[in-house]
């Protein structure tokens, strides 16, 4: 009996390591992949605008992203193609410093991350960037959430806080879906814990080896009738080289 009570512990003790839950950030890192590609690639961009369910604007751009060699985030040189008043301007990620270029005045001039882009897309939206780099994560539960198609999943809930100063939110919510890592939705918050947008990700396709979400819905925080659609196509694996990164290199881009 005694013989049998310690081989039932120790049965008791593997299972349970064995089905542990994941920590939360290997939850966020497995959810980082779904969202990127883990090597170099570009991809179009598309924000359209809508008021009351009205088309307000639209912009195309194209993002040219490298992984880092220190790090493992995101740079990103990101190229305006429309509207044709924008066509040929671009933007700079790289690591929490961004920069806008006009190719007719030939300047440079530091972006916050922040800013609006169009709509309530913000600057730092359209860069790739992996949020294990830049934000603390836990686990603030398990619930069953509706996704970006309006089907219930259950999800892991995730509570992100800034790592550093600079990055485009302060914190955020996100729901991470428990059967396959793919990003449901997150809400967006300022310093003041302010609500600034709630997100969702949808119409996950083939891209690059994963199945990746090729929409992404934004929200205003206060006024729901302020959505932003982003959409993403024509994925392509890349070459990129390291000057492109550079700000110096923008007028020679």
């Amino acid at each position: 009996m005694k013989s049998l009570r310690i081989f039932l512990c120790i049965c008791l003790h593997g299972t349970g390591s064995a089905w542990a839950a994941p920590s939360a950030e290997e939850i966020l890192v497995a959810s980082d992949a779904i969202r990127n590609p883990g090597r170099a690639f570009s991809v179009t961009v598309t924000l359209t605008e809508f008021q009351g369910g009205k088309q307000a604007d639209s912009s195309t751009l194209t993002s040219y992203s490298l992984s880092q060699q220190q790090g493992g985030q995101f740079s990103s040189l990101i190229r305006f193609v429309l509207p044709a008043r924008d066509a040929g301007k671009l933007m700079l990620k790289s690591g929490n410093d961004m920069w806008f270029y006009d190719p007719s005045s030939k300047a440079s001039v530091r972006l916050s991350p922040q800013q609006r882009l169009l709509g309530q897309a913000s600057n730092g939206d359209v860069a790739t960037v992996n949020l294990a780099k830049d934000y603390k994560a836990t686990l603030a539960g398990e619930e069953e959430v509706q996704d970006g198609e309006k089907h219930m999943r259950k999800a892991y809930k995730l509570a992100l806080t800034a790592a550093t100063p600079d990055v485009t939110y302060a914190s955020i919510e996100m729901w991470v879906d428990k059967e396959n890592n793919r990003p449901i939705k997150g809400r967006f918050y300022a310093e003041s814990s302010r609500l600034l947008k709630t997100v969702y990700y949808r119409r996950f396709q083939p891209q690059l080896g994963a199945e990746r979400p090729t929409e992404s819905v934004i929200i205003d925080g206060l006024d729901p009738q302020s959505v932003t659609l982003m959409r993403f196509s024509d994925y392509k694996a890349r070459n990129i080289p390291e000057s492109w990164m550079q700000r110096d290199f923008l007028p020679r881009f």
